[in-house]
């Protein structure tokens, strides 16, 4: 029985190779969308709750509400890009699953953050660091791999500053972790 690869002409083996190349790049482009979305939203929450923390607002924490509509169209695009005629491979199971259990841990800290006087900051960016680091490695892209690597580290100096400008530095985080590599990966894929 002969394989399929020999029945392949040069320029059908070219468009396969043409298709993968694209479908690489529209995945590098998928991801780089949600590392800017939420890179940008989380950014903002915590500007925004550093300037309401200086300001003596009593409700600091109200700012992250602008996190619900990011989760909604982080899922629509998500489901969309599902659904739309591409490849859906192992990996991106991998990738998904990983970022969902992120954002339930996110939950569980929040949701249990009075145990820990409300101090989370620390624990998510430290906890950050596993889902960016492996979606890195799963995009074989280093700049994300560093950003995750770089959570690890804000999370380490966050623990130990004072709550009030535990948002400043996380902001800083975010923008080393997701934003930088974020506009990247984008680069990469346009």
């Amino acid at each position: 029985m002969k394989q399929a690869s020999q029945n392949l002409t040069a320029q059908e083996s070219l468009d396969i190779i043409t298709g993968m190349i694209r479908q690489a790049k529209g995945n590098a482009r998928r991801n780089g969308f949600h590392f800017l979305l939420w890179g940008w939203v989380v950014v903002v929450a915590n500007l925004g709750m550093y300037a309401l923390t200086l300001l003596n607002y009593p409700y600091p924490y109200v700012v992250w509400a602008i996190t619900i509509p990011a989760w909604i169209i982080s899922f629509i695009k998500g489901y969309r890009d599902k659904k739309a005629d591409r490849v859906y491979t192992h990996l991106d199971r991998i990738s998904m699953w990983l970022w969902i259990m992120f954002g339930l841990a996110i939950v569980v800290f929040v949701v249990m953050g009075q145990k820990i006087n409300y101090q989370i900051n620390p624990v998510i960016l430290t906890t950050a660091t596993i889902p960016t680091f492996v979606s890195g490695a799963l995009l074989r892209f280093k700049p994300l791999m560093f950003g995750g690597a770089s959570f690890w580290a804000f999370g380490l100096i966050t623990f130990m500053l004072p709550y009030e400008v535990q948002p400043l530095m996380s902001a800083v985080a975010i923008i080393c972790g997701f934003l930088l590599p974020g506009y990247l990966l984008k680069r990469r894929a346009d």
